[in-house]
């Protein structure tokens, strides 16, 4: 009974001495592990992260039991384990550092939109009729939207293009044949920049084996920048997005509008259209 006052009057004791500084303090850090629960989630850093958790309590016991030997070999594996966590999970530490510096603190600015509303609606417009099109063809192809993180490595891997996005050049690029209609073509703003550009596949095993490199690449090239991919199967004509490392299925036509419309934010301000929204 002695120990359970004790324990209740410390307790007790901390709670009283805590002040403001303290709760904001924990406000703080409990939002930034939920941030980077939320980030990791679904991914293979998930797992590992329950791995070492698992094997940071199970070196806790050990110690509590004194079982040296056992104690001295999991320490030296938390060494280790941090520097090949560095090493193994660079790309998503490199998305980590990239989806931090692409958040934006917008308190006082004030977006105009009307300028350019109708140049936007008509660039969604052409894109979704091309998209379809294709998609009643059952011709492949791949369109990557550009937002806020710049892929200007990517574009560079492919064929300039530099021309006003319009459904009769998409369309003609992915015709069966031509010289660009293999690889990803890259929309910037309202310009078409480049084709036939190479993207980098996904690594995650947890894809349906009905995607082929295509979707793959969609997914790709989607973990490393917060862009949009469009990709139309040419084995069955639907229509795919991918966003974040995920990839949606059969997207209708009106879906389709929709969602570009809710994403691809219009910022007239900075003279630029595609800018980052939820995705719905």
């Amino acid at each position: 009974m002695l120990d359970i006052n004790s324990f209740f009057s410390g307790f007790l004791d901390i709670i009283f001495r805590v002040n403001i500084n303290d709760i904001v303090d924990i406000l703080i850090i409990a939002y930034i592990f939920y941030k980077i629960f939320m980030f990791i989630k679904d991914t293979r850093a998930e797992q590992v992260l329950k791995g070492i958790v698992l094997l940071f309590v199970a070196t806790q016991v050990s110690k509590v039991l004194k079982l040296h030997t056992l104690y001295w070999l999991l320490i030296k594996a938390l060494d280790l384990g941090f520097i090949a966590a560095l090493i193994i999970f660079q790309p998503e530490l490199r998305a980590g550092l990239e989806h931090i510096g692409r958040t934006k603190f917008n308190f006082f600015q004030k977006n105009n939109i009307s300028v350019s509303e109708e140049k936007f609606n008509r660039t969604v417009e052409e894109i979704v009729e091309a998209l379809y099109s294709l998609s009643r063809q059952k011709i492949g192809a791949l369109i990557i939207l550009e937002r806020n993180t710049k892929i200007g490595d990517i574009i560079n891997t492919g064929t300039s293009i530099d021309g006003e996005v319009s459904r009769q050049l998409l369309i003609n690029i992915f015709i069966p044949n031509t010289p660009l209609h293999d690889g990803a073509v890259v929309i910037r703003e309202s310009q078409i920049k480049a084709a036939s550009c190479f993207l980098p596949l996904t690594q995650s095993k947890d894809l349906s084996k009905e995607l082929g490199t295509r979707h793959r690449a969609a997914i790709g090239v989607s973990e490393v920048s917060d862009c949009i991919s469009l990709i139309v199967s040419e084995e069955t004509g639907d229509v795919s997005i991918a966003k974040s490392g995920k990839i949606y299925r059969k997207i209708s036509k009106d879906r389709m509008i929709n969602i570009l419309r809710s994403n691809l934010k219009i910022n007239t301000q900075e003279k630029s259209f595609f800018k980052g929204g939820i995705f719905k």
